[in-house]
């Protein structure tokens, strides 16, 4: 690992947007991030190779179904200028964009989904800090640390 890889998490609906799908796909922008502080963790700190846990949210077993890694540099999310995109963003110009967007690549599907209920048996090991455990926090992408990420893929 070098010293500026980091570690994310990055929520997506199964039914919109599987680890299954991104495997098939092989790398994918990963679009339509609508939170201020998500898009930061995007484009102010994701680099390419840091590693990314996909997390499958709004469905029966909500967890940790794979990883995989960041591909590109951020750029802009081009369905915030797409009036058609349920994702358009009408204050958005191409000269000042407001959303941005890096492509996550496959790495593997883990060999079993680590289950919210299971990660939460974990809480104070992973920290007060986890954004996955805290109370009233929906990020769809935020930061891991070393230790969180090395905890989480022990469960597998």
């Amino acid at each position: 690992m070098s010293p500026r890889q980091r570690h994310w998490m990055m929520k997506s609906e199964p039914d919109a947007f599987s680890i299954d799908d991104l495997a098939r796909v092989g790398t994918e922008p990963w679009n339509g991030v609508r939170n201020y502080q998500a898009r930061n963790f995007m484009r102010d700190g994701m680099r390419v190779g840091d590693g990314v846990l996909i997390y499958h949210s709004n469905c029966a077993i909500p967890g940790i179904a794979g990883i995989s890694r960041v591909a590109s540099e951020p750029y802009p999310d081009e369905t915030q200028f797409d009036p058609e995109s349920h994702y358009h963003d009408p204050k958005a110009t191409r000269e000042q964009p407001r959303w941005f967007l890096v492509d996550v690549a496959f790495e593997r599907k883990l060999r079993r989904l680590i289950p919210l209920s299971e990660i939460r048996e974990h809480a104070e090991e992973l920290g007060e800090g986890f954004a996955l455990t805290a109370r009233g926090n929906r990020l769809s992408v935020f930061p891991v640390t070393a230790h969180q990420w090395r905890l989480l893929l022990s469960l597998e």
